[in-house]
């Protein structure tokens, strides 16, 4: 994990084992985690160039994990707690005490139950095996999150994905808005994080894109984002 070199990935160091405790040795982070701002009441919170940017620079570390590296690196809890803020507010995925490695085109052998409820697939807690679409889908969480500023699970109301999916066949998808953004957002980038996030988050994981198509999304134009909505997003929401 040492040999992992990307710019919005932690560079681990090195890490000390004492009987069950792990401790891994990262580069500090002088923003400490995105969930922490996030989450936050102080003011001002990220806008949403800032929260784009972090979202994106994370896809990137996932593509290199997934698709560039010797071996595919799963890394199997993604969530903004793991998500780490420079003195720049460039957002870093760390934390790999989870973390598996397997060969390309080999099937993972992976059967422990591991990650953070809201943020696992179904299909994970189902038969505890993870690949790169349990990866895919915590990421399509943490999207949603971002753009709505509420957490997967929250304490009287229902979960985040089902929220924006209700808001969604109600036709008032603005209402996920996160308020404290206070309507400063650029529309089509919002429109597509959203729709990504539910495209990512789908119960069925063949449905869901890989790292590559997610990457093509983020780095196109609002085009995309309306041939995701009609092409993929409209089952989904319509089942």
């Amino acid at each position: 994990m040492g040999a992992l070199r990307h710019r919005n990935l932690v560079q681990l160091h090195g890490y000390c084992r004492r009987k069950q405790e792990l401790l891994l040795v990262y580069n500090y982070m002088h923003n400490k985690s995105l969930d922490t701002i996030l989450h936050s009441s102080t003011k001002p919170n990220l806008n949403w160039f800032q929260r784009f940017r972090i979202l994106r620079g994370v896809a990137s570390a996932l593509l290199y994990l997934h698709e560039e590296g010797e071996k595919v690196v799963l890394h199997r809890d993604i969530k903004p707690g793991n998500i780490l803020l420079d003195a720049h507010l460039n957002g870093k995925l760390g934390d790999f005490g989870m973390a598996r490695l397997y060969d390309h085109g080999s099937i993972p052998c992976t059967t422990n139950l591991v990650g953070t409820l809201g943020y696992m697939a179904p299909e994970l807690l189902r038969t505890g095996k993870a690949d790169t679409r349990t990866d895919v889908f915590a990421f399509g969480v943490c999207m949603l999150e971002v753009a709505c500023g509420r957490r997967p699970i929250e304490d009287g109301n229902i979960n985040l994905v089902d929220w924006v999916i209700d808001c969604w066949k109600r036709e008032c998808i603005l209402d996920v808005i996160d308020p404290r953004l206070e309507g400063l957002y650029v529309e089509e980038q919002m429109e597509l994080v959203l729709k990504l996030g539910l495209f990512c988050s789908h119960p069925n994981p063949a449905a869901r894109p890989n790292m590559p198509q997610l990457m093509q999304y983020l780095d196109s134009d609002a085009n995309s984002a309306h041939a995701i909505s009609t092409i993929d997003i409209i089952p989904f929401v319509d089942g």
